[in-house]
């Protein structure tokens, strides 16, 4: 099991890390399919409380049904880059991929789980000291949902454009799942990016990572996080020919997008690395250093934030100048470009958040209509600036 020690000490403050949602789901594909999560030890000693035990109206925790035509399949990756030392607890720096793709047939192939038991646990305690609001250990089975990626599943033949995603600041690399599933269900390659250290947890081959950071970071963990995602993805891009999916990605056709820190990242990953081709920056501030030549940023670029996003002067001013396609989420928050626009109204519903914790999180308006809006806008992008000979 591995151990995690603050940098520097920093103390640890409770709060959201950079706005973020905490991680909701963790490694999948590695326990059976529909698999019971015990929970944190809290939970153990009382009845788990789901929304539809309770009776409330929310129903079951889901995610939303991908819209494409093509069913899909996932694969869990581990990679290594002996070249780094890891920022946070030393040692070789590690990361875990989630790898969604069009599948050729799911007969036979379990759909995923979102948690694993660890993760579970780990995620029942953390939630609600992270991001207060979301209801405390034992009120909810956070593993009874699953995913809709089947384990193992044989990748649909063809050349395809791969997406790599980096979550925001805090989470896990699958609570971008619900929209990661959509694109993949329309014919791209989506590889989920973990970040242990500043994600809430991450379960390795030799233990679960859970985070350092509590609260907003200082000026200069919040470059340390930036500069190793950046980092992480391009150990990504460099290992793509070693993924299960190299046979059917085209590398040629990368982009990237991400959320929050996530976002910030994707950006200035492209913008020190010309394999990525395209990105979208879900609510992520760019004001970390200098873009050479700002107005001139000659990839496509997609800017997008929502109207309820308490930061939103700061994204303004840091996007002034940038020569972008621009895009606003009516009523939602900034939780909204992750998977929590689908599970908050759930629990807001069950009566488990409350109407200012939902507002909070991820905006008042409806969650089909938002969560609709953001699969339409980042898929139409890519859909526009990733097909062949597309520059």
């Amino acid at each position: 099991m591995t151990t995690n020690h603050a940098i520097g000490r920093r103390s640890l403050v409770r709060g959201a890390l950079l706005g973020s949602a905490t991680a909701l789901l963790a490694a999948a594909g590695t326990t059976p399919a529909g698999a019971a999560l015990s929970g944190s030890p809290a939970a153990r000693a009382r009845p788990a409380r789901t929304p539809a035990a309770a009776g409330g109206s929310g129903g079951p925790l889901r995610l939303p049904a991908p819209t494409g035509p093509y069913p899909v399949g996932l694969r869990t990756v581990h990679l290594t880059d002996p070249s780094r030392t890891d920022p946070w607890v030393g040692g070789v720096r590690e990361v875990m991929l989630t790898v969604l793709y069009p599948a050729r047939t799911v007969r036979g192939c379990p759909r995923a789980p979102q948690l694993s038991p660890a993760a579970a646990r780990v995620f029942a305690d953390y939630a609600p000291l992270v991001h207060p609001g979301l209801p405390g250990p034992g009120a909810v089975d956070w593993g009874a949902v699953l995913t809709h990626g089947h384990v193992g599943a044989p990748p649909l033949p063809g050349r395809r454009p791969v997406l790599l995603y980096s979550p925001g600041g805090g989470d896990s690399r699958t609570l971008g799942t619900g929209l990661a599933e959509d694109l993949a269900s329309r014919g791209r390659v989506v590889v989920l990016v973990d970040h242990p250290g500043d994600a809430t947890q991450v379960e390795l081959p030799g233990g679960m990572r859970t985070t350092v950071l509590f609260g907003p970071p200082d000026p200069a963990t919040f470059r340390t996080m930036v500069d190793t995602r950046v980092a992480d993805l391009r150990l990504v891009l460099d290992r793509l020919g070693e993924l299960p999916t190299a046979a059917v990605t085209d590398p040629a056709r990368i982009g990237a997008f991400g959320h929050s820190a996530g976002g910030t990242a994707a950006v200035y990953a492209a913008h020190d690395d010309r394999r990525i081709r395209a990105v979208a920056n879900l609510e992520g501030y760019l004001d970390l250093r200098p873009l050479d030549a700002p107005a001139r940023f000659d990839r496509p670029l997609l800017l997008f934030r929502s109207d309820g996003f308490e930061g939103a002067a700061r994204i303004d001013s840091s996007w002034a100048g940038l020569h972008a396609h621009r895009a606003l989420l009516r009523r939602g928050g900034h939780g909204a470009f992750t998977d929590y626009g689908t599970l908050v109204p759930r629990l807001h519903a069950a009566g488990l958040v409350s109407d200012a914790a939902r507002t909070a999180l991820v905006g008042p308006g409806d969650p089909a209509r938002t969560g609709a809006v953001l699969r339409r806008r980042v898929g139409d992008f890519f859909e526009r600036h990733l097909l062949p000979g597309a520059r």
